[in-house]
Protein backbone atom coordinates (compact mmCIF):
# COMPACT_ATOMS: atom_id res chain seq x y z
CA UNK A 1 0.00 0.00 0.00
CA UNK A 2 1.71 3.37 -1.07
CA UNK A 3 1.45 6.26 1.43
CA UNK A 4 1.24 9.14 -0.56
CA UNK A 5 -1.41 11.31 0.90
CA UNK A 6 -0.36 11.38 4.40
CA UNK A 7 1.87 13.56 5.64
CA UNK A 8 3.77 13.60 9.18
CA UNK A 9 5.77 16.49 10.79
CA UNK A 10 8.75 15.54 12.76
CA UNK A 11 10.21 17.57 15.54
CA UNK A 12 13.90 17.20 16.48
CA UNK A 13 16.66 18.89 18.37
CA UNK A 14 19.87 19.43 15.57
CA UNK A 15 22.31 21.18 18.55
CA UNK A 16 22.43 17.59 19.69
CA UNK A 17 24.63 15.52 17.56
CA UNK A 18 22.98 11.92 17.63
CA UNK A 19 19.62 13.52 17.22
CA UNK A 20 21.13 15.50 13.80
CA UNK A 21 22.54 12.18 12.54
CA UNK A 22 19.24 9.96 13.32
CA UNK A 23 17.20 12.86 11.35
CA UNK A 24 19.99 13.32 9.06
CA UNK A 25 19.81 9.49 8.08
CA UNK A 26 16.48 9.53 8.48
CA UNK A 27 15.08 12.17 5.94
CA UNK A 28 13.58 10.97 2.78
CA UNK A 29 13.12 7.88 3.86
CA UNK A 30 9.44 8.14 4.06
CA UNK A 31 6.59 6.62 1.44
CA UNK A 32 4.64 9.67 2.87
CA UNK A 33 4.99 13.87 2.59
CA UNK A 34 7.65 14.65 5.76
CA UNK A 35 8.13 17.77 7.27
CA UNK A 36 11.20 17.85 9.64
CA UNK A 37 11.15 20.69 11.87
CA UNK A 38 14.69 21.42 13.67
CA UNK A 39 13.61 23.16 17.15
CA UNK A 40 17.44 24.11 17.46
CA UNK A 41 16.77 26.79 14.65
CA UNK A 42 13.68 28.18 15.20
CA UNK A 43 12.68 27.58 19.05
CA UNK A 44 8.58 28.36 18.39
CA UNK A 45 8.33 25.21 16.42
CA UNK A 46 7.97 23.64 20.12
CA UNK A 47 4.79 25.77 20.46
CA UNK A 48 3.21 23.15 17.38
CA UNK A 49 3.54 20.25 19.61
CA UNK A 50 1.82 22.26 22.65
CA UNK A 51 5.14 21.64 24.46
CA UNK A 52 7.94 23.57 26.28
CA UNK A 53 10.88 23.66 24.18
CA UNK A 54 13.02 21.79 26.33
CA UNK A 55 10.93 19.07 26.13
CA UNK A 56 11.18 18.73 22.21
CA UNK A 57 14.74 19.03 22.99
CA UNK A 58 14.86 16.08 25.35
CA UNK A 59 12.54 13.82 23.18
CA UNK A 60 11.65 13.29 19.52
CA UNK A 61 8.30 14.18 18.77
CA UNK A 62 6.16 13.64 15.48
CA UNK A 63 2.36 15.12 14.70
CA UNK A 64 0.81 11.36 12.92
CA UNK A 65 -0.81 11.56 9.47
CA UNK A 66 -3.91 11.38 12.02
CA UNK A 67 -2.87 14.50 13.88
CA UNK A 68 -1.95 13.01 16.86
CA UNK A 69 1.21 13.97 18.45
CA UNK A 70 4.01 10.88 19.25
CA UNK A 71 6.87 11.43 21.59
CA UNK A 72 9.70 9.92 21.99
CA UNK A 73 9.74 5.84 21.14
CA UNK A 74 6.06 6.46 20.07
CA UNK A 75 7.22 8.61 17.07
CA UNK A 76 9.78 6.50 15.85
CA UNK A 77 7.27 3.96 15.93
CA UNK A 78 5.19 5.74 13.32
CA UNK A 79 8.60 6.92 11.12
CA UNK A 80 9.20 3.50 10.44
CA UNK A 81 5.76 2.72 9.99
CA UNK A 82 6.01 5.32 7.32
CA UNK A 83 9.25 4.03 5.76
CA UNK A 84 9.92 2.92 2.60
CA UNK A 85 12.04 0.24 4.31
CA UNK A 86 10.28 -3.09 4.48
CA UNK A 87 13.07 -3.46 7.90
CA UNK A 88 11.94 -0.16 8.87
CA UNK A 89 8.18 -1.53 8.61
CA UNK A 90 8.90 -4.58 10.37
CA UNK A 91 10.57 -2.51 13.28
CA UNK A 92 7.34 -0.53 13.46
CA UNK A 93 5.27 -3.82 13.80
CA UNK A 94 7.88 -5.61 16.20
CA UNK A 95 8.78 -3.27 18.54
CA UNK A 96 4.61 -2.31 18.53
CA UNK A 97 3.93 -5.50 20.31
CA UNK A 98 2.56 -4.50 23.17
CA UNK A 99 5.25 -6.02 25.78
CA UNK A 100 8.79 -4.62 23.53
CA UNK A 101 6.24 -1.19 23.62
CA UNK A 102 6.59 -0.96 27.09
CA UNK A 103 9.71 -2.06 27.38
CA UNK A 104 11.25 0.04 24.78
CA UNK A 105 9.88 3.02 25.85
CA UNK A 106 11.64 3.11 29.18
CA UNK A 107 15.14 2.06 27.67
CA UNK A 108 14.29 5.18 24.95
CA UNK A 109 13.03 7.64 27.84
CA UNK A 110 16.26 6.29 29.76
CA UNK A 111 18.68 7.00 27.32
CA UNK A 112 16.84 10.41 25.80
CA UNK A 113 17.49 11.52 29.13
CA UNK A 114 21.17 10.92 29.45
CA UNK A 115 21.45 12.58 26.00
CA UNK A 116 19.91 15.19 27.00
CA UNK A 117 22.20 15.79 30.16
CA UNK A 118 25.20 15.14 28.26
CA UNK A 119 24.00 17.77 25.63
CA UNK A 120 23.17 20.68 28.50
CA UNK A 121 26.62 19.40 30.51
CA UNK A 122 28.40 20.23 26.87
CA UNK A 123 26.33 23.44 26.38
CA UNK A 124 25.38 22.73 23.41
CA UNK A 125 22.17 25.01 23.58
Amino acid sequence: MKKTEQTIKVYYNSACPVCRAGADYMKGSLQCKEEWNDVHQNNSLALDVNNDLESVRERLHVIDENGKTRIGFEAFLVIWHNSKSRSDRAKSWFFGLPVLRQISNVIYNVLARVLYNWNRWKKHW
